[in-house]
């Protein structure tokens, strides 16, 4: 039987120009739905400026205790070197000292060679002597003041002064005490006697 044109099923006869939207795309369940740029909160930011600042005052700082780091070092460094000359200095007073002691025993072996006729006695000061002046050349002490050197005010003392034609002017004439020093140090200047020229 031939259906009636009023009775055609609706889902298949569309309404003319009307076009059927399409179904709605499911959204994957693992996909991330972005939201908008507008939604999205915007990143907070430190202002470039308080960095900037924070970092000059760390740069201030480290400068400030590098500085003091250099001076200390400075500091201990001349602290070193200062120790080290005061040590030398006491242990050269100290050794003058013992060498001073020695050179007043030096002095009586001398005066008793002096007054000595030649004999075993003489020979044997003599040896004793030459001993003792073997023990300071060790210690670097050396005799100074010899007859016919020039006069040196520093190196020693004029006990005397004889007018001399013969001899030069300011030079040593006799050495009541020998002198000693060690190197450019003067331990004892001599004791010497000066030759002057005679007033024409």
């Amino acid at each position: 039987m031939p259906s009636s044109p009023g009775s055609e099923d609706p889902r298949k006869a569309g309404t003319p120009g009307v076009t059927e939207a399409p179904p709605p795309a499911e959204a994957h369940p693992n996909q991330a739905q972005e939201a908008p740029a507008a939604a999205r909160p915007p990143e907070a930011a430190a202002p470039p400026e308080a960095g900037g600042a924070r970092d000059d005052g760390l740069q201030a700082e480290l400068d400030r205790t590098q500085d003091r780091l250099r001076r200390a070092l400075a500091d201990l460094d001349n602290y070193r070197k200062r120790v080290a000359r005061e040590t030398e200095q006491r242990i050269e007073q100290a050794r003058d000292a013992v060498v001073a002691q020695w050179l007043d025993v030096v002095d009586s072996v001398e005066r008793a060679l002096n007054t000595t006729d030649p004999g075993p006695v003489h020979d044997g000061l003599r040896a004793f002597l030459d001993q003792m002046d073997a023990v300071l050349t060790r210690q670097g002490v050396a005799r100074i003041g010899r007859p016919g050197e020039r006069f040196d005010p520093e190196r020693h003392e004029a006990i005397g002064v004889v007018e001399s034609a013969e001899a030069e002017d300011q030079s040593i004439l006799e050495v009541a005490r020998s002198g000693y020093a060690r190197g450019s140090h003067v331990l004892r200047p001599a004791q010497v006697i000066v030759a002057r020229r005679p007033a024409a």
